[in-house]
């Protein structure tokens, strides 16, 4: 009998839902479009949308082939999901675009000698404590989202201990949450007399591979009957697990880099960095390996405001162009750019950036007198932009000695050909691969979880499942820096550094 496996990822942009047979090829694809919206000053998503857009995603997979083997749910990682004792949501749902914890982070960052970024569960945790928020005498379970919708379909409490790791810091020796920093936050909310500790909300930490329950009768009402109830379930896992696990970046000195809404780079580490740094994140891998992630809030957003302005200016002239074919004809028309863009210059910041200390973003161009103002120089300047906040964070990996030995790319930015790639060969001064797969990206990676929960061989780790597998002979294009591309990267790299108090005046002035 045929083996098929889904995997599901709740995206900052689409709800996704990738289905792939025993052979690992993709065989079905469906998916949701949402977005966050500003309310009360929070980047939030409703619960109602999650249950709409769930059920949209299967439901657009359109008749299946055959049974599913085993499935996952994959998510945005960090942000704030708190509930009481019967599971009732208590605060609004708070994503990772927020940046409204720098007081908890900053405490906590010094109390557990551990960076702890603003988008850390424990931070939205311990801020709300601070600010003296209500609903926090009543919490009894926190979770991300990939967690909750596991557990409305699952009922078990559980993550992948990737997913885990951006809630709170994990030791690498027991693969669970730090014991002695778990001590060191009760310490810290003794005196407010919580009836609960650290320990007793957090979602118990799994290993990919592990067993995480199946759907249940309530899981399967809650998708509208879409899947028999009985599908076994892998652990939950976060994005850049997930993105991690589809481009075969799981092993010491691989990296990836994601990049969509927002861009994030992962580089599995082969010993730890040598002290703290506020722009590095330490997470870990599916299967428990420490991971240095540089992670910015800010990647195709306001590329994707500019195109479909363009787009809405062509159709002044009566042009009909399909969203696919505009993004392609313009990242295209972006080669034939100066390298370094002439000195125009872009900030897409609409959020806020913790590698550069802004808590809110106000997207701006800036350009000389003399600049060439070029379309292609203000498309190239767009998409430099998207990945010029990372870099500040891998040159603090270089500065490490940290090594690379390849470095894969997927995510949207990816999808046109050579163009992303190119462009982040030439900012990371590192071959650039991208896969066949990479398009797809998080819900592929969950639905390969999946199906290592059922066909990974005794004592397989998940490294060698994937290398021996899955990618072994997967299609693949690798480009390595152009000189003359690094060398103008460089100089728009410097532009962009020294011209950061614009952004940031910007910011408080507007």
């Amino acid at each position: 009998m045929k083996q098929y496996y889904l995997g599901i990822e709740f995206g900052s942009t689409r709800i996704k839902a990738v289905l792939i047979d025993g052979e690992h090829r993709i065989v079905k694809s469906g998916d949701y479009t949402w977005k966050s919206s500003l309310e009360n000053g929070v980047w939030t998503y409703h619960m109602e949308d999650v249950q709409a857009g769930l059920r949209t995603a299967i439901r657009n997979l359109g008749e299946l082939p055959g049974a599913v083997s085993a499935m996952g749910i994959s998510g945005m990682m960090h942000g704030y999901l708190a509930f009481d004792k019967d599971w009732n949501l208590l605060a609004p749902f708070r994503t990772w675009q927020n940046t409204m914890t720098g007081e908890a982070a900053e405490q906590l960052t010094a109390e557990f000698g551990f960076n702890i970024p603003q988008r850390w569960s424990v931070a939205h945790l311990y801020q709300a404590v601070l600010n003296g928020e209500a609903h926090v005498r009543n919490i009894a379970h926190i979770t991300t989202l990939a967690g909750y919708v596991h557990y409305l379909l699952t009922g078990e409490n559980v993550l992948g201990v990737g997913e885990a790791s951006g809630m709170f810091p994990i030791d690498s020796e027991t693969l669970d949450y730090d014991a002695a920093m778990l001590d060191k936050f009760d310490a810290l909310t003794a005196k407010y007399g919580f009836a609960w500790t650290i320990r007793s909300v957090l979602p118990r930490v799994l290993t990919a591979g592990q067993a995480a329950g199946a759907l249940t009768q309530s899981g399967s009402a809650f998708v509208d009957g879409l899947l028999p109830a009985g599908i076994p379930f892998c652990p939950p896992e976060g994005d850049a697990g997930t993105g991690m696990t589809a481009t075969n970046a799981v092993a010491p000195r691989t990296g990836n880099v994601s990049a969509g809404t927002s861009i994030f780079a992962m580089v599995v580490l082969e010993k730890p960095l040598s002290k703290v740094y506020q722009e590095i994140d330490m997470v870990t891998t599916p299967s428990g390996k420490p991971v240095a992630m540089v992670h910015c809030n800010n990647c195709t957003n306001d590329m994707n405001a500019w195109v479909s302005l363009l787009g809405e200016t062509a159709k002044l002239f009566g042009a009909e162009v399909s969203t696919g074919e505009l993004f392609t004809k313009l990242y295209q028309k972006s080669l034939e750019g100066d390298a370094d863009c002439s000195g125009v210059l872009t900030y897409n910041y609409m959020a806020g950036e913790g590698i550069t200390h802004l808590d809110e973003g106000r997207p701006m161009v800036v350009r000389k007198p003399e600049s060439s103002f070029t379309l292609a120089n203000f498309l190239r300047s767009q998409l430099y932009a998207t990945m010029s906040t990372l870099k500040l964070g891998m040159d603090i990996l270089a500065e490490e000695h940290v090594a690379i030995d390849s470095l894969t790319g997927h995510g949207g930015l990816f999808k046109t050909p050579v163009v992303g790639q190119k462009y982040m060969a030439a900012a990371c001064r590192a071959p650039v691969t991208c896969m066949e797969s990479a398009g797809e990206g998080g819900p592929y990676g969950m639905a390969l979880l999946a199906s290592y929960l059922v066909q990974k061989q005794a004592g397989q780790t998940l490294e060698q499942y994937l290398e021996t597998e899955i990618f072994a002979d997967v299609k693949r294009t690798t480009l390595a820096p152009d000189p003359e591309d690094a060398a103008g990267f460089d100089r728009y790299l410097g532009w962009y550094r020294n011209a950061l108090a614009a952004e940031t005046a910007a910011v408080k002035a507007f």
